[in-house]
């Protein structure tokens, strides 16, 4: 992935940022002010750099799992509190062009991250019905005496009720219908294709749910679009905050497009290029992240997947397992045999356990970065004396 060199002069970003400090000319507030907006500027800077290194260097067992996208929306949350209060302090640069045009044009692409946590809430909700389904196959064969073959019929129905969603989720079109039900309330229709699917469960009315023709790709390429870093006299003109704009820009573009990778959503797509001059100290970092994730979705056994979290990844993985033995087993059961469903049905209880712990938490968060959003937008336009049209 290529680094675009810094545009404007002076060539190096930090010089660029230290100069407004020996140039008085460019200095429009206070010394104090000043003085205080660099430190500001320095603290943001130093925090994204410090919480993406941490992201980035995440082994390979954490990475992509429900505890690193967490703390990813952790990172992002964090980062756009400090952003908002560097805007809320410095009201009178923000106002004045072409800070006002850089800032607005920033709240316009957080927009664009509604949707995205719309359809990562959909997606959430599509791996909760697919635990329900390991679920019953647990209630079926977890902690039994004897195993029978009514138990081993029962399991191996929601196993298979599990392959075709996930089959269908992969194809792209569970997607939709999912969208289409949660704004419907679980309308019934006529046609077998739906009744297959409420047998797999009533989704919970969603009233944020993304239409039937959104497009998770579409939408990443629509939040990345003209992002390119600011020259040195836009550094100068804004005393350094469209450096800190710019910062948001990118991490905002970083996490919504990992979230669509890890999360199942409609029509993902992950060709998006990140191009950022190496002389922003968290660049390496995120180039690094941008390059792990699309390793792992090269991955023979990943290729195809409906997302990369890893919890879901280590669910099909043990429901194929658990698949193929209830396929091959015949009556009655060798010892050998019975010891190796009950070590299966152990691992399937890990997965849904974890699943259980961290799936709320998750979507509780996907809704804090939504809502914070809409509030920072509407308190920024606010300063900026514009409408505020979601």
């Amino acid at each position: 992935m290529p680094a675009t060199d810094y545009q404007g002069s002076p060539a190096s970003l930090r010089h660029s940022i230290l100069s407004l400090r020996r140039d008085p000319v460019h200095s429009m507030d206070s010394p104090h002010s000043t003085s205080t907006l660099e430190l500001e500027l320095e603290t943001f800077q130093r925090q994204v750099t410090d919480r993406f290194h941490e992201l980035s260097s995440a082994g390979a067992d954490h990475l992509l799992s429900l505890a690193w996208i967490r703390k990813l929306l952790d990172s992002f949350l964090c980062c756009q509190e400090e952003f908002r209060v560097i805007l809320f302090n410095h009201k009178s640069l923000v106002q004045r062009p072409p800070l006002d045009r850089f800032v607005q044009d920033y709240f316009e692409r957080t927009v664009k991250g509604l949707d995205v946590c719309n359809a990562i809430r959909d997606g959430i909700e599509q791996i909760r019905e697919w635990k329900k389904l390991l679920e019953i196959v647990l209630c079926a064969l977890d902690n039994q005496r004897m195993f029978g073959e009514g138990q081993f019929r029962r399991a191996r129905k929601a196993l298979i009720d599990l392959s075709i969603s996930m089959l269908d989720e992969k194809d792209s079109n569970a997607s939709s219908v999912l969208a289409h039900r949660n704004r419907s309330f679980g309308r019934q229709q006529g046609s077998s294709k739906d009744q297959h699917q409420r047998n797999l469960g009533h989704f919970r009315s969603l009233s944020w749910s993304v239409s039937r023709s959104w497009s998770a790709a579409r939408q990443l390429q629509a939040i990345g679009n003209n992002l390119v870093p600011p020259r040195g006299n836009e550094i100068a003109a804004t005393n350094g905050i469209a450096v800190a704009v710019y910062t948001m820009n990118t991490i905002l573009l970083l996490v919504m497009w990992a979230l669509v990778a890890a999360i199942p959503c409609q029509d993902r797509g992950l060709q998006v290029h990140f191009s950022i001059p190496r002389q922003f100290p968290w660049a390496p970092s995120v180039y690094l992240l941008h390059e792990r994730i699309l390793e792992e979705s090269r991955k023979r056994d990943r290729k195809n997947s409906s997302g990369l979290l890893r919890e879901l990844y280590q669910m099909d993985k043990c429901a194929r397992v658990m698949s193929d033995l209830t396929d091959c087993v015949q009556f009655p059961l060798t010892e050998e045999k019975e010891g190796e469903a009950r070590q299966r049905v152990e691992e399937l209880a890990n997965v849904c356990e974890v699943l259980k712990e961290g799936l709320d938490p998750l979507e509780r968060q996907v809704r804090e970065v939504f809502h914070r959003i809409v509030h920072s937008r509407t308190e920024g336009l606010d300063s900026l004396g514009r409408p505020n049209h979601v």
